[in-house]
């Protein structure tokens, strides 16, 4: 009976990359698993071809072969024989496919748990955020037991190697043609057993404590940020490694500005005659204030830029934004008599020569309607 090309078997080209390969074989493999299709014989005939065929096109040399000679080419390199697959071992072919679906490969000779990741909420102020700072963090964790130095034995005694895995911590049973691996039932993958655990951590190895973590948070970080500590999570248990710490910033609002990207927008309010006049403004910025010549005739919203005054770049120190000053014109909305009579005054002198902008719209008004 002849052989199913296998670059069809894998429904890839004979381009393809090692990874296309085994992304395409990793989504067949599922599917046709005899776990997933239990008593199945097409479906297990199917898996057996699919696990013939990455045997062969996962190896270079193998390939090469192939592409070359085909079948005959690797005739016994790839099949199956009444010793089982004649190729590569199936826990180092697939094992880094398979581990975390039915806990085989990846999972090999590991003993401890990495600690779990923790986050922590920190609000910091506007300026805080523009210039950096440093926090002390104190944090509950779950961190090694000193009693027992993270064993989970009582001092004095040791785990002992689990009798069922023999300190292997997976067990191996027959999956119909395949010998699969699993965590061991009775130590849960640890390859010991505590026979006699610790008072304190009550053989878990782990204890709750409270942790000062000092943080630096660098100049230029936005809202919702958030910084990672290696190392700085729960500690991990059977001497696994720690997790990590990650802390979100919030960044309070501030009284008078407010931000876009690198730059600073702070918006100053007026009276109409300084605006007229002109006037010397006393301006606030992040490092104190400045003085900002106002000419006379300023209309509302005009923008002035404050350069280099602005927010630190936080990839790029050597870059810094800029404060945009927006001024806001205000109308004055509660006068006395005199001062109404001296703004009508006003209105009589003017006419239409000092309201240039004014003047400009109104006539276009009038050229779209005449």
């Amino acid at each position: 009976m002849s052989k199913c090309d296998y670059y069809e078997v894998l429904e890839v080209n004979q381009n393809a990359s090692g990874t296309e390969i085994k992304k395409s074989y990793r989504r067949l493999a599922i599917q046709y698993h005899p776990d997933k299709n239990p008593g199945d014989a097409t479906a297990e005939s199917k898996f057996k071809e699919l696990s013939e065929a990455y045997a062969i096109l996962s190896d270079a040399q193998k390939r090469a072969t192939y592409d070359q000679f085909g079948h005959a080419g690797v005739n016994g390199a790839g099949g199956f024989s009444s010793g089982g697959f004649s190729g590569a071992p199936f826990e180092d072919i697939f094992g880094d496919i398979f581990g975390d679906i039915f806990g085989g490969g990846s999972q090999r000779g590991q003993r401890g748990q990495r600690g779990d990741d923790l986050r922590y909420n920190l609000t910091i102020s506007f300026e805080e955020a523009a210039f950096g700072t440093e926090k002390n963090l104190q944090l509950p964790r779950k961190q090694a037991c000193e009693t027992c130095h993270g064993s989970g034995a009582r001092p004095g005694t040791e785990a002992q190697t689990c009798s069922t895995c023999r300190g292997a911590g997976q067990v191996r049973y027959q999956q119909g043609f395949f010998t699969m691996t699993r965590p061991c039932p009775d130590c849960r993958g640890k390859g010991k057993i505590i026979a006699d655990p610790c008072s304190d951590c009550r053989g878990t190895g782990q204890v709750k404590s409270k942790r000062t973590v000092a943080l630096k948070v660098p100049a230029g970080v936005e809202d919702g940020i958030r910084l990672k500590l290696n190392g700085e999570g729960d500690a991990g248990s059977q001497g696994a490694p720690p997790g990590d710490l990650y802390v979100v910033l919030s960044v309070e609002e501030h009284s008078i500005f407010t931000r876009e990207g690198q730059d600073v927008i702070c918006e100053i309010p007026i009276s109409l005659v300084q605006a007229a006049l002109g006037c010397d403004l006393q301006v606030p910025t992040l490092e104190g204030k400045l003085k900002l010549k106002v000419p006379a005739g300023t209309q509302t919203g005009k923008v002035f830029k404050l350069s280099g005054k602005g927010i630190v770049a936080l990839q790029g120190r050597n870059r810094r934004g800029d404060q945009l000053v927006i001024l806001k014109v205000e109308v004055p909305t509660k006068m006395n008599s005199r001062q109404r009579e001296l703004l009508e005054e006003f209105a009589k002198e003017s006419g239409e020569d000092i309201h240039p902008q004014s003047k400009g719209f109104f006539d276009k008004v009038k050229e779209m309607f005449d």
